[in-house]
């Protein structure tokens, strides 16, 4: 059989980077980045192709202007598109809003729900009530997973030293090797996401982004494994500890999906507040392409070997797509983790991380 433990090179890595083979620039820019910085990227690179392409153009825009009515349809176009795209957003929030809307029964059982959820992390930390901050929770049950793994580390150093040299077994150390190696790497990748959640904010990606590196799914298939083929190979504490690492590791999946819903809905309230804040702006910016921007003796001159009206029209063309920039970048970051966290369990998606023929018999 192969190797079980986190460190076997067909095996999932424990950070989100690792897990997949996106360039370590592609995903700064698709999590990590400022959204402002995601958003202005495009449009700067658009400003720059307007202006490039106008000036190789063999017929100046001003020309085009005088003879048909180029801006004045491109301002049109735009305008329709910031009302639909704003109304598509409007609707969005509308859709997310929607779940904390309802009768009082139904909020009655969420309440119990997320109570009764609290209640058994406390127990499983042993400590009288759960973190209310949700970065702080997060942390309390990372901790609490190293704090299990590292308790199966004692117990196979236990069932070992227990054992006499003649009842030494090859295969049994083999065994309580491999499980000794498990409980190492689950409580060294535990204790480093509980140091990147230790003082975090929530509502910025830093606190969901160190969740997402406790790959809590492909453990519990290992530890699962290892219990498993083990058998009467360990003893009987090693099962239990290996059954409340499980345990612990069951508890952080729905944790850190709750975590992050409530941090997609945070993220589409920042989008529609920023969307508003851009299309008022584009709205005006369209507006005046259509009502003023109609002859070539709208904005005279040149600046730089550029004729002003191209700078204009350019710079028309980009305030008004800035909500479609902001709504791309927010989308991008939203996308991007819903399609590495599709899977609550022990399922593997991403086929590129592991073996093609992985031992499961």
């Amino acid at each position: 059989m192969r190797n079980e433990s986190g460190g076997s090179s067909g095996e999932p890595s424990d950070t989100m980077r690792e897990r997949g083979r996106a360039s370590r620039l592609k995903l700064y820019l698709y999590l990590r980045a400022d959204r402002r910085l995601v958003a202005t990227i495009p449009l700067a690179l658009l400003f720059v192709s307007i202006v490039v392409f106008g000036v190789l153009d063999p017929n100046p825009l001003a020309e085009s202007v005088s003879s048909k009515d180029p801006v004045e349809t491109l301002g049109q176009g735009l305008l329709t598109a910031i009302v639909t795209g704003v109304t598509l957003v409007v609707t969005i929030n509308q859709l997310v809003l929607s779940r904390e809307l309802g009768p009082l029964g139904d909020q009655r059982d969420r309440m119990e729900g997320a109570l009764a959820f609290r209640d058994d992390v406390a127990e499983l930390l042993d400590a009288p009530v759960a973190p209310p901050e949700p970065s702080a929770f997060l942390r309390a049950l990372a901790s609490g997973i190293g704090n299990r793994a590292r308790a199966v580390s004692d117990a196979v150093d236990a069932s070992t030293d227990g054992n006499s040299a003649e009842e030494a077994d090859v295969s049994n150390d083999d065994t309580q090797t491999r499980v000794s190696e498990f409980a190492g790497e689950v409580a060294q990748n535990a204790d480093g996401v509980a140091d990147r959640l230790d003082g975090r904010q929530f509502g910025t990606f830093e606190v969901l982004s160190a969740a997402l590196d406790l790959n809590y799914s492909w453990k519990i298939y290992q530890a699962r494994r290892l219990m498993e083929s083990g058998g009467d190979e360990l003893s009987d504490e090693t099962q239990r500890a290996l059954a409340d690492l499980v345990d612990s590791l069951e508890r952080f999946g729905p944790a850190r999906e709750h975590i992050k819903t409530l941090y997609f809905r945070w993220e589409l309230v920042d989008l529609s507040r920023a969307m508003f804040y851009t299309a008022i702006p584009a709205l005006v910016a369209s507006l005046c392409a259509v009502l003023f921007l109609d002859n070539p003796g709208s904005v005279p001159g040149v600046t730089l070997g550029v004729a002003n009206l191209l700078w204009v029209v350019a710079l028309i063309t980009v305030v008004s797509l800035t909500p479609f920039a902001v709504l791309g970048s927010y989308v991008l970051r939203i996308a991007t983790v819903a399609k590495r966290t599709l899977s609550i369990g022990p399922f593997v998606l991403r086929s590129e991380t592991r073996e093609d023929d992985l031992d499961w018999e």
